[in-house]
């Protein structure tokens, strides 16, 4: 896959196009397969919220994952991402039912560095909740 975006169209304040990401149980328990974290919080109601939990959660990795594909899904290169990091602010609540929950994820563009590079923010939210906090990536553009 190539890039799609070029360096020069680029601007500070260029804003990637939104996106809802559903997540539902049957969702967690195909990434607990794939990853291997089979923590009972991510699937038994009881014991999420024997621990503090509101309900079960999604798995961290894969929320992050969800914020990372806007990024890869906007450059059309998943190899172009050089950094990425997030911080989690609060779980992704998933509701034993068949709408779960969604992940609405949003960036922008906060630098243009050198090398092609530019800096992305990323919002992500779910339930009107901010669930990732300083969550950004540099990706080099074509």
């Amino acid at each position: 896959m190539t890039t799609t975006v070029r360096y020069d169209d680029v601007e500070v304040g260029t804003e990637l196009p939104e996106q809802t990401y559903p997540v539902r149980r049957l969702d967690l328990i195909r990434y607990a397969g794939a990853s291997g974290d089979f923590n009972v919080i991510h699937w038994n109601e009881r014991v999420a919220k024997s621990v503090g939990l509101p309900g079960v959660i999604a798995h961290g990795m894969l929320t992050m994952a969800e914020a990372g594909r806007l990024v890869t899904d906007w450059v059309g290169d998943p190899g172009a991402i050089v950094e990425y990091g997030v911080r989690f602010s609060a779980p992704v609540v998933v509701p034993d039912d068949d709408q779960g929950a969604e992940i609405v994820v949003s960036g922008k563009v906060t630098e243009k560095r050198g090398d092609n590079q530019v800096v992305i923010a990323i919002t992500a939210r779910s339930g009107g909740v901010k669930v990732l906090a300083r969550s950004t990536a540099v990706v080099r553009l074509a």
